[in-house]
C-alpha cells in the first residue's frame, strides 16, 4: 500500500469506508478479546502475540510484493515511538480491564474518550467546544457514574484500568493524526512501526511481571482445544484488522472522527453485551446510566456532524490545521 498524499482531500467513499470498517472491527474485537480472556488470563502475552503476528504479516506481505510499504529507518522510528508506546499502553490497560469489567460498562467508560480528546484539543489550541458538544459530553460522563452505582459486578481495579486506557487512547489518537499528516505515512507503515517498536517493550514486561514462560506453556496447552484455537486465531486476525482500520480512519478523517465512530459502535456493543458471553446482572440504576451514557454519545456524534456540516468548505480540515 502506497502512502497517500495528505494534501489531497480524501474521497467521501474512502472516508465512509474507513470509518465503517473501523466500527465493525472495533465492536468485534471487544467480544473476541473478552472470549479469549475468559479462558486465558495473560493479557500482555496475548497482546505480544497479536503484535508479533502483525509484524510477520506485513513483513511477508512486503517481501512477496502485496504491499509497498517503505523499509524501516531510525529517524521515523524515533518520531513514532510515542505512538507505539501510547497505543500499547491503551490496549494493555483495556485488556486488563476486560478481565474484571462487563462489556456494557467497559463500552460506557470508553465513551469518555471524546471528553479527553476535546480537553486535549482545547489545551493544544483548537478552541472551546460548542455548547451542544459540551453538554453531550457531560451527559455521557454522568451516565457512566450512574451506571457504575448500579453495577453489581463493580470492580475498582477493572474500572481504573479502563479509565487509564481512555487516557492513553486519547494520546495515541492525537499523535496518529499528527504523524500521518505531517510525515505522510500510510496506515500499514504506522502499523509496522507500531508493532516492531512494541515487541521489545512487551517482551520485557511479560518477563518482568512473571507471565513468561508460564503464559506460553498455557497458550500451547490451550491451543489443543479447537474452540480456543479458533477464538485465538480470530483474535490475531481481528487485531490486525483493528489496527489497520483504526490508523486508516484517523489518517483519512481525524482523531475526533475515530472517537465518534467508537461511540456509535458502542450502542450495538452495549446491547449485545447484556446477552453474550455470560450476560450481565440487570439493575435499574445500571440500565438507566447506560441509556443516559448512550444518549450522550449519540448526541455528541450528532453535534459533531452538524458542526462539520455547517463549517465553511474553505476552512482548513483537522489534518491541515495540524500541519500549520
Amino acid at each position: 500500500m502506497e502512502s497517500r498524499s495528505m494534501d489531497a482531500e480524501p474521497s467521501p467513499i474512502l472516508s465512509l469506508t474507513s470509518a465503517f470498517s473501523y466500527g465493525v472491527a472495533s465492536m468485534a474485537m471487544v467480544f473476541i478479546n473478552k472470549a479469549v480472556l475468559m479462558q486465558y488470563s495473560y493479557s500482555l502475552t496475548l497482546l505480544t502475540v497479536q503484535q508479533l503476528a502483525t509484524t510477520l504479516l506485513i513483513h511477508f506481505g512486503r517481501v512477496m510484493g502485496y504491499t509497498k510499504t517503505r523499509g524501516l529507518n531510525m529517524a521515523t522510528a524515533k518520531r513514532l515511538f510515542l505512538v507505539s508506546l501510547f497505543y500499547n499502553a491503551n490496549v494493555a490497560f483495556a485488556l486488563a480491564s476486560l478481565k474484571g469489567v462487563n462489556i456494557p460498562m467497559y463500552i460506557a467508560i470508553k465513551r469518555l474518550t471524546p471528553l479527553a480528546v476535546l480537553i486535549a484539543g482545547f489545551f493544544s489550541g483548537k478552541g472551546r467546544p460548542s455548547t451542544q458538544v459540551s453538554l453531550s459530553v457531560i451527559l455521557t460522563a454522568a451516565g457512566v457514574i450512574i451506571a457504575a452505582l448500579g453495577d453489581f459486578s463493580f470492580d475498582l481495579f477493572g474500572y481504573s484500568m479502563a479509565l487509564t486506557s481512555v487516557l492513553f487512547q486519547t494520546m495515541y489518537l492525537v499523535l496518529v493524526e499528527k504523524s500521518g499528516a505531517e510525515d505522510g505515512h500510510s496506515s500499514v507503515e504506522i502499523m509496522l512501526y507500531n508493532s516492531v517498536l512494541s515487541l521489545p517493550f512487551l517482551l520485557f514486561l511479560i518477563i518482568a511481571i512473571g507471565e513468561f514462560p508460564n503464559s506460553l506453556s498455557l497458550l500451547v496447552a490451550k491451543s489443543n482445544s479447537l474452540s480456543f484455537l479458533v477464538i485465538l486465531i480470530l483474535s490475531l486476525v481481528m487485531g490486525i484488522a483493528l489496527n489497520y482500520t483504526m490508523f486508516l480512519c484517523t489518517i483519512v478523517n481525524s482523531a475526533l472522527t475515530t472517537t465518534i465512530v467508537g461511540v456509535l459502535k458502542g450502542v450495538g456493543s452495549t446491547t449485545l453485551g447484556f446477552v453474550l458471553l455470560g450476560g450481565v446482572k440487570v439493575h435499574a440504576l445500571n440500565v438507566t446510566g447506560l441509556v443516559i451514557n448512550t444518549a450522550g454519545g449519540v448526541w455528541y456524534s450528532y453535534a459533531k456532524y452538524q458542526q462539520k456540516k455547517n463549517k465553511p468548505p474553505k476552512l482548513m480540515s483537522d489534518l491541515e490545521a495540524h500541519r500549520k
